[in-house]
């Protein structure tokens, strides 16, 4: 088969997909199956072919992500029981004063709080932002909003164990060590830097608090959280009483020793016993157990194993979604697009990331998931990779920040945030769509030199 006809191909099938899932409203999950068996039949993998990327890519990613997803979510769920993040925010405003506290609340909730599942991170911090806000002194309100929304939305696609990040680690396979080293490596400066430009334009009147504040809304202070939900009325006397370094060192530790084996295996240092306990399933496994220990502890029996049922009920949804982007990624790879791509790319790197960024973007502005976005565009870009020698994680987190670019109505976060936040439909396309927009451009200008630098 001609190369034309495979481009073509490809890029039906994803145009496809899109239309299926906004036009006629078609699940994500029947529409990503149906573009990777189109792509399938009719680029030469015939039926058995076809069938078998189908499922080996769902399986795979599983194999790689499954677990750790699962681990995640329930861990997530915990912390959210036991209410340990409106204490960090609490704490936070504390130790660090109104004038940075974006800086800090973007910063944790990009690193520490990324094993919370989106929907309910925004359901908890939103409110708390909005009422952050009312004692941030000049455009409060929309600076701690943008701040929280910058943060929560990097982490998602860039910090390990973010259910994006995973996802792409895993249809790039990149080493979950390697994908929280330089995530963290470029989400840092993507967050100071984003937050502070956002930060210097609504201090400087882009802001209408007339038009773009909800005053019907009662607004929350981290002191009476309305976070519409359980998690306020998970806050217990001795969930208050365990200290919050208790509450999420299990998190913590389980991240450090995923680093150290990221560390020894660039190092080249095998260490059989360090090696199984550094490995990320069994330290993410050794976090949740120590997650559920100190929850027990924290708000009783009852109240955990609440926790662990609802986490049990997100996995699922979670995993079956980016399972099928696993789907078309395999897909993709066997009809062999990376071999013709890498005959217009030659041994560049920065034109290859600036393309998965502009397809996650454009995918992200029809679609608006941020992982079917990212997942897609890694997965036609995955290919190319071994043939021009650009490392995959760069990718990953190309196609991770291309995903971000104008959040807008057809996401549901937009809307959930909207009504948490008190704020108009032009006040969140400002806060949320413009921040995290702005995150987006910056977090590709920071990966471009850091691939070239670090290879």
């Amino acid at each position: 088969m001609s190369d034309t006809l495979v481009l073509v191909n490809t890029g039906f099938a994803v145009l496809a997909t899109v239309l299926l899932i906004i036009r006629f409203r078609v699940n994500p999950v029947i529409a990503l199956l149906l573009g990777a068996s189109y792509l399938g039949l009719t680029s030469g993998l015939g039926v058995d072919g076809t069938l078998e990327a189908i499922t080996k890519g769902f399986g795979d990613l599983m194999a790689e992500i499954g677990l750790l997803v699962a681990f995640g979510v329930l861990t997530g769920s915990l912390l959210q029981r036991s209410g340990a993040i409106e204490r960090l925010i609490e704490t936070l405003l504390r130790r660090v004063g109104p004038k940075r506290m974006p800086y800090a609340l973007s910063l944790s909730v990009a690193t520490v709080l990324q094993s919370i599942f989106l929907d309910v991170l925004v359901v908890i911090v939103a409110p708390l932002a909005r009422g952050l806000g009312l004692r941030g002194g000049k455009a409060g309100t929309p600076r701690m909003i943008t701040a929280m929304a910058i943060g929560m939305e990097v982490g998602v696609v860039m910090v390990v164990p973010g259910i994006a990040a995973l996802a792409l680690a895993g249809v790039l396979g990149v080493p979950l060590g390697t994908m929280l080293l330089f995530g963290l490596l470029v989400t840092i400066p993507t967050t100071l830097i984003s937050v502070a430009v956002m930060q210097f334009v609504f201090r400087r009147g882009w802001w209408d608090e007339a038009k773009d504040e909800q005053f019907a809304a009662e607004p929350s202070t981290p002191d009476t959280p309305a976070t519409g939900g359980a998690a306020v009325t998970t806050r217990t006397t001795t969930g208050s009483q365990t200290r919050l370094v208790v509450l999420f060192a299990p998190v913590l530790a389980a991240l450090l020793l995923i680093a150290i084996g990221a560390v020894l295996d660039i190092a080249e240092v095998r260490i059989a016993p360090l090696a199984f306990v550094c490995s990320p399933v069994i330290a993410l496994l050794l976090g949740l157990i120590g997650t559920i220990l100190v929850t027990r502890h924290a708000v009783g029996k009852s109240a955990m194993d609440e926790a662990l049922r609802t986490g049990f009920r997100e996995s699922g949804q979670i995993l079956i979604l980016n399972g099928v982007g696993g789907s078309l990624a395999l897909t993709i790879k066997n009809i062999g697009l990376g071999d013709i791509l890498g005959q217009y790319f030659s041994a560049s790197t920065a034109v290859p990331l600036l393309l998965v960024w502009a397809v996650a973007a454009i995918l992200h502005v029809a679609v608006g998931s941020v992982s079917i976005s990212a997942i897609t565009a890694a997965g036609i870009l995955a290919p190319l990779a071994p043939v021009i020698g650009l490392e995959p994680v760069w990718i990953a987190l190309a196609a991770g920040a291309g995903s971000l670019f104008a959040i807008h109505v057809t996401s549901n976060t937009f809307w959930l945030l909207q009504s948490l936040t008190g704020l108009t439909t032009r006040g969140t396309l400002k806060t949320f769509s413009g921040g995290v927009s702005v995150a987006s451009v910056v977090a590709i200008a920071v990966i471009i030199p850091l691939s070239m630098v670090l290879g």
